[in-house]
């Protein structure tokens, strides 16, 4: 199933430079303009993409992930207050978004687009819980 309702890539912004050219509330607003603007308005601050910060290294910047999943992860087995969890959930999905402007994709678009997806799959009980995924076991 297509995602239709979604402008063509070419239309949307995808790189810092447009983003940062958005102008996007500094608060919450439930909307995805403003935390990608926020998020590039980060990038661009710190000049992430430039030479001297060795470009957007996806090397570095998954070992980044990693190394924010460890601390979430650690903040949700060592029993952490919920809010220590949530700032480490946010580390995530900063990262995330900027992993999305580092590669110049259209996340949003790319989000619905696997939902669309995975809402068709069939849910498959494994041996932890429920999953839904292609994958059969065979």
């Amino acid at each position: 199933m297509e995602c239709l309702h979604y402008q063509s890539a070419m239309s949307r912004p995808s790189r810092v430079e447009d983003w940062i050219e958005i102008e996007a509330s500094d608060s919450p607003d439930g909307s995805w303009l403003t935390m990608m603007s926020r998020v590039a308005a980060f990038h661009h601050k710190h000049d992430f993409a430039s030479e001297e910060n060795n470009g957007h290294d996806m090397g570095y910047r998954v070992a980044l992930t990693v190394e924010e999943l460890g601390e979430f992860a650690a903040a949700i087995t060592k029993g952490k207050p919920k809010e220590e969890a949530a700032e480490e959930l946010a580390d995530l999905l900063i990262l995330i978004l900027g992993h999305s402007l580092a590669m110049k994709i259209d996340l949003e678009a790319e989000f619905h687009q696997k939902m669309d997806r995975i809402m068709q799959r069939p849910a498959r009980r494994g041996n932890l819980g429920i999953r839904v995924t292609e994958y059969t076991g065979e």
